[in-house]
């Protein structure tokens, strides 16, 4: 399963790899656990495919769930600690291990590279602008080797064509299932959507 070799250099976290793996092998269940070894793989080949530097690949794949699993009232002490946008508060997990987590992988993990931070931050929301690396990371979540869903092979066809027809792809067809699924939409999903769909040729 776990067949990526890197060694960190210690410049985006002061953990070894083998380290951050038994943090994150601490905090998740093993269906979790499994998932962020797979987003970083996926990470690291979207990463050699576009020349974005492995290593912040692998960090930010491994990084990208590590909150997932803690209880709400965790992110609710952030919102109100660091002033984050009532907005969130109307919202749960599925936002808030992104646009909230971040802070712990900041605090907890000791990650400060900004790009890695706004890559966990954005992985499942999108955002107006998304760095080369935060592009990847909300695509290897997607389209990661156990991702089983209709349309998952086009989405990585798509995506190792061109990495920003991949976020196109993705933005939409998270936002048809939200729709369909009479889901709440956390406005940042939409303006995503205006930025990276409106006037793509995704289908």
């Amino acid at each position: 399963m776990n067949n990526v070799e890197l060694t960190y250099t210690n410049k985006y976290i002061p953990l070894s790899r083998e380290e951050l793996i038994e943090k994150l092998n601490n905090a998740l269940t093993q269906s979790r656990f499994e998932h962020v070894l797979r987003v970083e793989q996926m990470a690291i080949e979207l990463a050699k495919k576009n020349e974005v530097d492995a290593e912040k690949a692998s960090v930010a794949g491994l990084c990208h769930d590590y909150a997932k699993q803690r209880p709400d009232d965790d992110f609710i002490q952030l919102i109100k600690k660091y002033r984050l946008d009532d907005l969130l508060l109307q919202y749960g997990n599925a936002i808030w291990h992104g646009e909230v987590g971040y802070l712990m992988v900041q605090n907890e993990l000791g990650v400060t590279d900004i790009d890695i931070l706004n890559s966990i931050k954005h992985h499942t929301t999108g955002a107006t602008y998304m760095s080369k690396l935060e592009q990847i990371v909300y695509m290897a979540d997607y389209i990661e080797m156990g991702r089983d869903f209709p349309g998952v092979e086009e989405a990585r066809e798509i995506t190792f064509n061109n990495l920003a027809d991949g976020v196109a792809y993705q933005t939409k067809h998270t936002l048809q299932y939200l729709i369909s699924a009479n889901k709440p939409i956390y406005p940042k999903t939409i303006d995503t959507y205006n930025e990276w769909v409106n006037g793509s040729n995704i289908k």
